[in-house]
């Protein structure tokens, strides 16, 4: 049974399952459009140097094209790279409803969650330079969190702190979604976690919060002495060379972009969201990149190229998630079935990157909706048909919301 939309942002909006967005009409469904191939005008055609041999890449067209109209998803784009077998790049259906501007590999997106994995590298960072612990209570760094004599760096990183997610308060859903072009900042954030009892003691269970991750983000500001978003840029994107890559402060994003579109609205109607501000996921899941970053962070957050191996083998201790069968949750970054890396949802926008180490082999999707099909995650629907293809014995997969 689906969700009330403002339930739903209570109890999921960035949770591991998404992992894991004026009204306009629901778009209907329809047979999506063949799967077109990158132009040579494709300023990042050079991320598709030689493609699969024909009948892979049938396959895959046509696994896609069948995963989007099953989900009802406007636009995808989709990227494969496995050195030794070839690479792929497709973008299919509509970037803008409203115009049937198609979705192209280039178009800049929100990416959700996946902010987490560039606020935990930091944080990381700061524990190869000696300035924090993993171990340390946040109480030695920040004043005021509750239980924070007890709760670790490790804990929130991980999902083990036991504190009330703000998106889940209902004074919370009500504020955003009465306006959801207004900012927030993370001090309000926190009042609306901080007025909520912790859920569990610290380090005894595991439970996506969203409140971690604003904590960590106030962490790196403070103790790298700068605003989150320039040391992001300075220690992670920047030397990483993802030069389209970046946290904003409010509204902002840079074209071309594509539209976004989500039922988690006051009404229940479809909204689009491009403009709403991504402010409320700040350090959670504000930020904004492309398929050719995320191609390239890809590899370098699975495999610890900003970190020293000591730290990198901190952050993949993957803890085993109660309900998701054969997956972990490390230090901002998950496994299942052997791909590593993290997903992001956030109303109207959806996206996945994975490094998969058995084969050297990168995937990223980009999707400009977060509308529920059957209870799943339509990045998920689309992951899953996507690794049944490419890697029978490595499927992507995370279950539906309770």
């Amino acid at each position: 049974m689906r969700r009330a939309p403002a339930r739903r942002l209570a109890t999921a909006l960035l949770a591991l399952s998404t992992l894991a967005p004026l009204a306009l009409a629901a778009p209907q469904a329809q047979a999506a459009p063949p799967a077109a191939a990158v132009s040579t005008a494709d300023p990042y055609a050079d991320d598709c140097p030689h493609g699969f041999d024909p009948e892979l890449t049938a396959r895959l067209d046509k696994a896609i094209a069948q995963a989007q109209q099953e989900a009802n998803v406007p636009g995808v784009t989709v990227g494969l790279w496995f050195p030794g077998r070839g690479s792929y790049i497709r973008s299919t259906g509509v970037a803008d409803t409203a115009t049937d501007a198609p979705m192209k590999p280039y178009l800049n997106m929100r990416i959700g969650s996946e902010t987490k994995t560039f606020t935990a590298t930091a944080v990381l960072e700061l524990v190869d330079e000696g300035l924090v612990k993993l171990d340390d209570p946040i109480s030695a760094y920040l004043d005021g969190v509750p239980d924070g004599d007890h709760i670790t760096i490790r804990e929130m990183a991980e999902m083990r702190s036991g504190l009330f997610s703000y998106s889940a308060d209902p004074g919370f859903v009500q504020a955003f979604l009465s306006d959801p072009t207004r900012p927030f900042t993370p001090q309000e954030l926190l009042g609306y976690a901080f007025r909520n009892p912790n859920v569990f003691p610290p380090g005894t269970q595991f439970q996506y919060s969203n409140t971690n991750y604003i904590l960590l983000g106030l962490l790196v500001e403070k103790l790298g002495r700068m605003p989150l978003a320039d040391f992001i840029q300075q220690h992670v994107t920047g030397p990483s060379h993802l030069g389209r890559t970046f946290l904003p402060q409010g509204a902002e994003f840079p074209k071309p972009h594509a539209h976004g579109y989500t039922n988690q609205t006051l009404t229940g109607e479809i909204a689009d969201t491009t403009h709403w501000n991504p402010s409320w996921g700040w350090a959670a899941g504000a930020m904004i990149s492309d398929l050719h970053d995320l191609h390239h962070w890809a590899k370098d957050v699975a495999t610890g190229t900003l970190l020293s191996p000591a730290t990198q083998a901190e952050r993949e201790k993957f803890i085993p998630v109660p309900g998701f069968d054969g997956a972990g949750y490390g230090l901002g970054l998950f496994n299942t079935h052997g791909w590593i890396g993290h997903n992001g949802s956030l109303p109207g926008y959806e996206s996945v990157t994975m490094y998969l180490p058995e084969e050297d082999a990168t995937m990223v999707i980009l999707i400009n909706t977060d509308i529920l099909h059957d209870g799943f995650e339509p990045s998920t629907i689309i992951a899953k048909a996507i690794t049944s293809v490419i890697t029978p014995d490595h499927i992507y997969e995370l279950p539906a919301e309770g």
